[in-house]
């Protein structure tokens, strides 16, 4: 695939990329490079490791600088030794060509799925944040991984199974208590560009007290969803303008007209069976929220149950089940926690308040 950021720059600093990138790829100790100020030397090491994941052992460097040169000496940090870098190169090979082997024939959304689909499975969010969580091999060799860790990694099998992906980057907001940076990617599909967030879909999924679930409130938004609930970007990155291909929205789970939604309730009550959706009949407020509540009211009533909702407020995704009425209140009492209105509204159901962010905000007591 391209690579993405190098092709924003001008030639200068596509020289040093180029440097860097031949040095690096060598595990070279020092090599020269164009000289070119410190900030912007940031800028290119950073966008670099951006656009290749697969270089998961330079983590930072330093530079000499000597009066009159035209060049510097770069001197990267490796976070192993050679030959455990090696080790871990073929291992990760190995391990993406098995990974990507099932998928080789799929269309380009099914491929997204796929990949989507294997962090959701397989890779824990590392609360403890290790260093190699942030590199490929927290998530593809030991299946943990921050959001920086997951992004890579996503990117890295979509390269793999030419499926055009960058990864995206957000500032961090300490006075909304996100301490960290973000990291997602943006997929190309039909020429149009969306925003995938593998690690908010993998944290709602394993958020509640039950197994584990996928989730997909943050497969192919747009724009508008997506700045929601994250950060302005700090690197470049293509516009995202198209919700067409948003999951709930292609699966027919994205609803406008509450009649429709209620029929989906009655038959999540009738069958027992778990209904996540999405609506989009406007701003969900407050009372839109209670009228969709005591519409899942009505419906459960039918069947004698009670509905246990949880909510993606920000991407307005509601998930519920229904459960025999005898057994509400047992359900209803682990998810007091972060409630709206327990038991004061007229629908009487509790609803949890999901966060998909949770990993990357500042700790409280």
């Amino acid at each position: 695939m391209e690579p993405y950021y190098y092709q924003q720059m001008n030639k200068q600093r596509q020289a040093v990329y180029h440097a860097i990138l031949q040095g690096i790829t060598a595990l070279a100790d020092e090599f020269q490079i164009p000289a070119i100020e410190g900030a912007e030397l940031y800028d290119v090491f950073f966008q670099l490791r951006l656009d290749h994941p697969e270089i998961f052992w330079a983590t930072g460097f330093k530079y000499k600088y000597f009066k009159d040169s035209p060049n510097y000496i770069f001197i990267p940090e490796y976070i192993f030794e050679k030959n455990k870098i090696r080790e871990h190169q073929r291992a990760l090979k190995a391990r993406v060509d098995k990974l990507i082997r099932p998928a080789k024939h799929l269309s380009d959304i099914e491929k997204e799925k796929y990949i989507h689909d294997f962090v959701c499975e397989n890779v824990h969010y590392d609360k403890l944040k290790k260093a190699y969580s942030h590199e490929i091999i927290g998530p593809l060799g030991q299946g943990v991984g921050v959001c920086e860790g997951i992004a890579k990694s996503v990117k890295i099998l979509c390269d793999a199974l030419n499926l055009w992906c960058i990864i995206a980057i957000c500032g961090n907001n300490p006075e909304k208590g996100i301490k960290y940076r973000h990291t997602w990617n943006i997929i190309r599909l039909d020429g149009k560009y969306y925003h995938l967030d593998a690690t908010f879909d993998n944290s709602l999924g394993r958020s509640g007290s039950g197994a584990p679930e996928i989730r997909y409130d943050y497969f192919n938004l747009d724009d508008k969803a997506v700045f929601r609930d994250h950060e302005p970007l700090i690197a470049p990155a293509p516009a995202c303008t198209d919700n067409s291909r948003f999951y709930y929205k292609e699966k027919k789970l994205s609803f406008t007209k509450t009649e429709e939604v209620y029929k989906r309730f009655l038959q999540a009550a009738k069958k027992g069976k778990t209904l996540t959706f999405h609506w989009r009949g406007g701003y969900l407020t407050r009372e839109v929220l209670e009228e969709l509540l005591d519409l899942m009211q009505q419906a459960g009533a039918v069947k004698n149950k009670t509905a246990v909702v949880s909510l993606n407020w920000a991407q307005a995704v509601l998930r519920l089940h229904y459960v025999e009425s005898a057994e509400a209140g047992d359900e209803n009492a682990e998810a007091a926690n972060g409630a709206i209105g327990k038991g004061t509204h007229k629908a009487k159901i509790d609803v949890t308040m999901e966060d998909a962010n949770e990993g990357e905000q500042i700790e409280t007591d």
